[in-house]
């Protein structure tokens, strides 16, 4: 009687289903990869082997007016590591983390806002040595020997005379009355509305003209504003003309 083959046939047809017999590796043809994917990947590697290798200090950045001893920008952007102890020993609470919208290299470094109070170079608070310089760990805040407040330009303080209100004759003179350094004259000071000017030889960008600038909160506001009239740029923006 001749053998069953039946079994040997069934086993030896593929499967119904499609797939490989046991035993056989699946083979997959992958479809090259794009220019536009693998150029993506080559530049993001790239930018991560670049950061590694410092070249973050590269990337874009806005100028910024920062605690006095961080004038040196290139110093301070080296040295910075944002361990906020300068913002936590400013006795007025003036000194405050940059944003992002001054750039990579700008963010979380030390600037000053004056929205509420100036700086005094803690003269009140600590006889003229500047807090912030003396707990800095890293000498990012780093003052030369013969420093004080008359020589620490911190900025340069700048009108927008189409905001202030002196300009738009109002008699105001607050930046003028409490200037700690004489550094705003009146034009017209016999007039009945004299106007601010400031001298920029004096200023030293301690903010305190600022901080009681009325622009934004009396009388009548310029549309869109969202700084005061007076107000602290970088020095060489003010001396440019350009902020």
């Amino acid at each position: 009687m001749p053998p069953d083959n039946t079994e040997a046939e069934q086993s030896s047809e593929p499967p119904s289903d499609g797939s490989s017999p046991a035993g056989e590796a699946e083979t997959t043809k992958k479809e090259p990869m794009s220019v536009t994917r693998r150029g993506a990947i080559i530049g993001v590697s790239s930018c991560v082997v670049l950061l590694g290798l410092g070249a973050l200090r590269y990337a874009g950045h806005t100028p910024i007016i920062h605690p006095p001893g961080g004038q040196d920008e290139t110093n301070l952007v080296t040295r910075c590591i944002r361990c906020e102890k300068c913002y936590e020993s400013c006795p007025r609470d003036v000194i405050a983390p940059a944003h992002i919208e001054y750039g990579l290299l700008g963010m979380r470094a030390p600037t000053m806002n004056y929205d509420a109070d100036y700086c005094d170079y803690c003269q009140e608070e600590n006889g003229g040595d500047p807090r912030c310089a003396a707990v800095c760990p890293t000498g990012a805040l780093t003052l030369p020997q013969d420093a004080t407040a008359q020589n620490v330009i911190i900025g340069k303080a700048s009108i927008d005379t189409h905001q202030c209100l002196a300009y738009r004759m109002t008699a105001c003179r607050q930046c003028y009355d409490n200037c700690p350094y004489d550094a705003i004259y009146l034009e017209n000071e016999d007039s009945r509305n004299p106007l601010p000017v400031v001298d920029l030889d004096k200023c030293n960008g301690c903010g305190a003209c600022e901080a009681v600038c009325l622009s934004l909160t009396t009388g009548s506001i310029v549309a869109g504003s969202t700084e005061r009239a007076i107000k602290v740029h970088v020095t060489d923006t003010v001396e440019s003309g350009v902020y």
